[in-house]
């Protein structure tokens, strides 16, 4: 890591005295355990994406965000680096709408189109069990045709229900926010109830995806048929209201401002801590930061961004400016190794992030679009990554409660 922490020699790229100074006072209000306001998380940003984009030549106060991410990480949950052992179920990629970003959707009858039927996505999970995996993930496209007795939440329900009974000790972590506006517009239903069959049925918690970017100026180009902010925001707190626990998470690195990210975050704080001061029994249990990756998306923001693939520093900077941002009141960050490599990831691990996510064993959505992180890592994967740098790896569960015992030193 010390190549990432050279301040840079040139004088040119050097912050002047009172940028330096007003950095150091925003790093110390965040570790002093402050909330930070949206003016100084956006003047992080704007500070730390106009140095160099070299490692080589990181500039000291930029030097100073990336340290004080990394000692308000060591301050909230230590040392140790997380890992879930999983398995991604994405069941049809047959999906109604048109996102900008999306390389996964397909029509019903175009090539490449697939809807996995109940019998296979049992096999996938008695698979993933034999593995070891205590989590199933599972989120698909918007199929229209994905109903079972005319209803599309008996559809999902039955997926649910059936892997809830054939494995009861897995956890069942699905459907997007956008999947349940979906089953409750298609069944003219509101989202409490979709969500309370849904966890009747042995649903246990949330992915907080389909959040994007919680702007609608940006959903409105990027996304436009998908729910808008408000909704998602609505269903979320239902979700964390009736005892279903979520993640969260911002795709950054494409249209999208710092002043738009730093809302985005805001968004999310504020959910959490309404889950927190109304003593909801669901909460968000992560941050993940997902960027952007365009090479086989649709070309329209593909061409209106510039580039296909992450920008690792300006992934690192936002990585380190939402650990401060977000405080304590969302511990765990964790980086897309799908999306930056396993080496990036490894690299985030100092920037703020505890936890490497899951093993996924297969990965299509952002595979699709191009991403070279791979589709899937063994756990002895996870723990040599994250061992290699000198801190300890531990299982835990989607809920962050530790399995076993931590593994210490290098396994290489």
């Amino acid at each position: 890591m010390s190549s990432l922490l050279t301040p840079a020699p040139d004088a040119l790229t050097r912050p002047t005295a009172q940028e330096l100074e007003r950095v150091a006072d925003v790093l110390t209000q965040a570790l002093a355990g402050n909330p930070l306001t949206p003016q100084a998380g956006e003047f992080l940003i704007g500070f730390a994406t106009s140095a160099p984009e070299d490692f080589a030549q990181l500039s000291p106060g930029l030097v100073h965000i990336q340290e004080a991410a990394d000692q308000l990480r060591q301050k909230l949950v230590g040392n140790t680096v997380t890992y879930v052992i999983n398995r991604n179920i994405n069941f049809t990629n047959i999906c109604e709408q048109h996102c900008g970003f999306c390389a996964f959707r397909r029509d019903a009858d175009t090539p490449g189109a697939y809807w996995l039927d109940l019998e296979e996505i049992l096999r996938k999970a008695g698979e993933a069990v034999t593995l070891g995996a205590t989590e199933i993930c599972l989120q698909g496209g918007l199929n229209p045709q994905a109903q079972a007795n005319g209803s599309t939440l008996d559809y999902y329900a039955t997926i649910i229900r059936e892997l809830k009974s054939a494995f009861p000790n897995l956890h069942l972590h699905a459907f997007s926010p956008q999947e349940i506006e979906f089953i409750a517009r298609q069944d003219d239903r509101s989202f409490e109830a979709v969500l309370t069959h849904l966890q009747a049925e042995g649903l246990d918690s949330l992915p907080g995806t389909a959040a994007e970017v919680l702007v609608d100026r940006v959903r409105q180009i990027i996304c436009p048929e998908k729910l808008n902010t408000q909704t998602w925001l609505e269903i979320i707190t239902t979700a964390h209201r009736l005892g279903l626990s979520t993640t969260s998470t911002l795709l950054c690195g494409h249209i999208e401002t710092p002043a738009e990210q730093i809302q985005h975050l805001s968004h999310l704080r504020q959910l959490q801590q309404t889950a927190l001061a109304n003593h909801y029994p669901g909460r968000i249990t992560e941050f993940i930061l997902l960027p952007y990756v365009g090479e086989q998306a649709p070309p329209a923001l593909r061409k209106r961004v510039g580039r296909s693939q992450p920008d690792l520093l300006q992934t690192l900077v936002l990585t380190a400016v939402a650990r401060l941002y977000l405080g304590e009141w969302i511990p765990n960050h964790q980086p897309s190794w799908v999306k930056l490599g396993l080496e990036g990831a490894k690299t985030a691990l100092a920037w703020g992030c505890n936890d490497l996510g899951g093993t996924l064993m297969e990965e299509h959505i952002t595979t699709m679009a191009g991403a070279k992180g791979g589709t899937g890592l063994t756990p002895q994967e996870l723990q040599v990554a994250i061992t290699s740098l000198g801190r300890p790896a531990q299982q835990r569960t989607t809920l962050y409660h530790p399995l076993g015992d931590p593994i210490h030193g290098s396994l290489g």
